[in-house]
């Protein structure tokens, strides 16, 4: 075997190269830098990617900001709702719901479940009555006397829609009002068009509200008798 090719063998088995030269303390530094911010800016592309998931398939995460729900929420609490709560089941009564509010998609509005779809609900002297039975909802949620826009109502909710209002009734623009909003914004032309908006359709529904984070932790269950 002539020089040249034990000269080879050594290249080969030490694993340096055939040409070039060997690698300077400052370039290995360079190289651990460079491969250091890839690192850090693939966890930071991972980070937002995992939240633009959560925010827009799992959960949704908002700020109250007014009264129409006291006590049950107060005005400024952060929650948590959960988007994934109605991909195989459908809200119930008593349920407090994140949705596109019907007159104006645009803004997303917090309310209680208290009609489900196909049902008549009717307000009577500041009680609510499910498809003419004797006995009304019992809600124990309420913050005060029932007194504003509390006689005289009946609505009969479409298939694939919910009735919904807020549990600070005296205080609170909810499916009483959005047909009457309709009208008088121009948005409906007359009442039998008014009527859709008065209802909140399944596939406008973003989520179950399941706890309020801030200013402390609290579940938001269903606290009212139903049967």
């Amino acid at each position: 075997m002539d020089e040249m090719e034990k000269n080879q063998e050594v290249k080969e088995a030490t694993g340096e190269p055939e040409t070039g030269e060997p690698e300077t303390g400052k370039q290995s530094k360079a190289k651990a830098a460079l491969k250091e911010f890839i690192s850090w800016v693939e966890m930071f592309v991972i980070i937002l990617a995992t939240v633009w998931v959560m925010t827009n398939y799992i959960i949704v995460n908002a700020k109250i900001p007014s009264g129409s729900m006291e006590n049950t929420i107060m005005t400024g609490d952060r929650l948590i709702g959960t988007r994934f709560s109605y991909w195989f089941s459908t809200p119930e009564r008593g349920d407090i719901i994140l949705f596109h509010y019907p007159v104006n998609e645009k803004k997303i509005y917090i309310k209680r479940v208290i009609g489900l779809p196909g049902e008549t609900v009717e307000i009577r002297d500041a009680k609510v009555y499910i498809n003419g039975k004797e006995k009304p909802l019992n809600e124990d949620y309420l913050p005060e006397e029932w007194t504003i826009a509390n006689d005289g109502y009946t609505f009969k909710v479409p298939k694939d829609s919910y009735f919904v209002m807020g549990d600070n009734r005296n205080c609170s623009e909810d499916a009483r009002y959005w047909a009457e909003i309709a009208l008088s914004t121009g948005l409906a032309t007359d009442k039998k068009d008014a009527d859709k908006y008065t209802y909140v359709k399944k596939d406008k529904i973003l989520g179950k509200a399941q706890f309020r984070y801030f200013p402390n932790l609290k579940a938001l269950g269903d606290t009212a008798d139903y049967r």
